[in-house]
């Protein structure tokens, strides 16, 4: 079997669980967020985020809302592109290493990169779409 052939006859099943790994960070963090939400809110305004209650609800809905429908393949490919809008804006207010030093200054670094990682799945997932098991499929 030809190397292009077996990722081929594989592709749903692996967009689907591409999909999967992208938002289960999202979700995971996003579920802390909705039940320590205050905790949440007290975080955004340390963090510096602009009206903290907002930035709170903003960040539970992204988090939890548009990861699952991004998981489920539910308009996969425009809420991958809001995800990916929504991760470039918490990496710039929440892990601008380039203001620090030492190891938040490292820590910091490895997340921002991280994020934009994560920034490049989203669009290659606006790219390819969700894939034939998704509630996206035609």
């Amino acid at each position: 079997m030809r190397y292009t052939t077996l990722f081929e006859d594989r592709k749903n099943e692996l967009l689907l669980v591409a999909r999967i790994l992208l938002v289960v960070l999202f979700v995971k963090f996003g579920w802390v967020k909705v039940t320590d939400f205050s905790g949440t809110v007290a975080y955004m305004a340390k963090t510096g985020a602009p009206l903290p209650m907002l930035a709170a609800i903003i960040a539970v809905v992204m988090e939890v809302a548009v990861a699952i429908a991004i998981g489920v393949g539910f308009y996969a490919r425009p809420l991958a592109i809001v995800l990916a809008i929504y991760t470039l804006g918490t990496s710039m207010i929440a892990h601008h290493y380039w203001n620090m030093t030492g190891m938040a200054e490292y820590t910091n670094m490895v997340n921002f990169y991280k994020n934009l990682s994560i920034i490049g799945g989203f669009l290659l997932l606006s790219v390819t779409g969700p894939g034939k098991y998704s509630l996206d499929r035609k």
